[in-house]
């Protein structure tokens, strides 16, 4: 039962948090939650114009010149379900179970990233026992999709000198920098030709895969759906005749895709040459990712898809040949910490938008280093712009580059080694934390990210380590216990 897990407060709150729906860029319900849980227990709230959530607390008496702590976690949530649930994520809340020593949800992600920091903070708030000087406690909107709380917030929000950022994935692990990212999307217009008469439509699909979060998933060698389909494309266009209909896959510029389908046509002369070449396709990917994606799923079959029209020839042939040359996954790693991804790219999401005439694609590039960030989206973009596609990367978020000096993160190590008797890992990542907007805001603010731990995230695997939980909550009650 999950009402006797413990700490209790904290998973009794995110109990409530997933009762409300909260998805990136509707985060409304989520905003009145807060609102409403301050008011319940008298505490200050204010709600920037960026939709930005901040609730304080006063210090405990004779504990009032300390330095403020702010306590930190974004309040939406990725949205991924598996494909034929009937899910309403904007309606319905996210539905949770224990399997063993992890709490999962029932066909949808569980919105632990980044509900159980929030819960926690929320329990600092309503802890009576908890001896500590200013708390400021942060909500940020639409993360997920767009840094957007963290971008728009403005100098003066917040007040704190130190900052618990509760949004990492690793117990035991204390996070002093992240990665910076940026997003290219490709715009492809394109007219249609009719399919000859007679030809054959079929449908070819990837999916069952593992996917996962596009920075700290990115070197575990999951398969790209998008890619997968892509490859066998490639080698069908450079075999046989054929039309594409469309191509989509994927879905957030931050989940490594699970799923991906192609709708095209071929001469109904081709019809088993073709599905003797797909099958020897299957085979042979599904034996390169046996270990990382054994439940990998591939099928071709006939479709009804009532298309009497096709992609032009030579737009259909350039789009899946720059699909194939671009690049996908991990490009560097780190030249000081060796076990750190430096560069990556992750094809995201395609999109067949018929009614525009066009293909839709969406990725996301990150780095430690600017510089190789930007080497990166130019390579993605290059194949496309070759294929008369237009291309836009966004401006992007900065990186959070290590503070050796930082005074919280002795703190930190200090308390951890106090309570569990060892040393915790001090590390980066390669997803992007909010960390690095907020060190462009409040240049002086001194931070540390820490959190339990979650597997599968971005995905429906998504599952929380109950144990960690308290782990995690002993270590913050600890931390804030310790500030001088």
């Amino acid at each position: 039962m999950t009402t006797q897990l413990e700490p209790k407060a904290v998973f009794d709150i995110f109990r409530q948090i997933n009762g409300v729906p909260r998805p990136s860029k509707h985060e409304e319900k989520m905003i009145e939650f807060l609102k409403d849980f301050a008011a319940a227990h008298g505490l200050p709230c204010e709600v920037d114009a960026a939709g930005n959530v901040l609730i304080r607390k006063g210090a405990t008496a004779g504990k009032e010149n300390l330095p403020c702590v702010v306590l930190q976690g974004h309040m939406d949530m990725v949205c991924e379900k598996v494909r034929d649930l009937d899910f309403d994520f904007e309606k319905q809340p996210i539905e949770t179970y224990i399997d063993g020593e992890w709490m999962r949800a029932k066909g949808t992600t569980l919105g632990a990233d980044d509900g159980i920091g929030v819960a926690m903070a929320l329990a600092v708030l309503i802890d009576e026992e908890l001896e500590h000087g200013p708390i400021e406690c942060l909500f940020t909107r639409d993360e997920e999709t767009g840094l957007t709380g963290a971008f728009e917030i403005q100098p003066g929000f917040m007040h704190g000198d130190y900052l618990i950022n509760l949004d990492s994935e690793d117990e035991g692990e204390i996070f002093v920098g992240c990665a910076g990212g940026a997003n290219t999307e490709v715009t492809l217009p394109y007219s249609t030709e009719a399919i000859p008469a007679g030809w054959l439509l079929l449908k070819a699909s990837v999916d069952k895969l593992t996917g996962g979060h596009s920075g700290d998933d990115i070197n575990k060698r999951r398969a790209n759906a998008n890619k997968v389909l892509v490859r066998f494309l490639y080698q069908l266009w450079q075999q046989h005749d054929a039309r594409l209909v469309s191509i989509d896959g994927g879905n957030l510029h931050n989940a490594i895709p699970r799923d991906a389908t192609a709708v095209f046509a071929v001469p109904m002369a081709d019809k088993e040459a073709v599905r003797i070449l797909f099958n020897v396709f299957a085979s042979e990917v599904q034996s390169e990712f046996h270990a990382e994606e054994p439940n990998m799923h591939l099928t071709l079959e006939s479709t009804e898809d009532g298309s009497a029209v096709a992609i032009e020839q030579g737009v259909a042939k350039r789009l899946i040949f720059a699909l194939q040359a671009v690049h996908n996954g991990v490009l560097e790693m780190n030249q000081d910490i060796h076990e750190l991804v430096e560069t990556s790219s992750n094809l995201a999401s395609i999109r067949t938008l018929k009614d525009e005439g066009k293909v839709f694609i969406v990725s996301s590039q990150r780095s430690s280093a600017t510089s190789s960030r930007i080497n990166m989206s130019n390579t993605f973009a290059a194949p496309f712009l070759l294929a008369g596609a237009e291309v836009k990367t966004a401006d992007g978020y900065p990186g959070w580059v290590p503070n050796p000096e930082s005074k919280l993160l002795k703190i930190t190590v200090e308390s951890y080694e106090r309570l569990f008797g060892k040393a915790p890992k001090v590390r980066a990542i390669h997803a992007g934390l909010e960390c690095g907007l907020f060190s462009e805001k409040y240049p002086g603010l001194d931070m540390v990210s820490f959190g339990p731990t979650l597997r599968g995230v971005h995905s429906p695997d998504e599952r929380l380590l109950i144990p960690t939980v308290q782990m995690v909550w002993d270590h913050l009650v600890d931390v804030i216990k310790h500030i001088q």
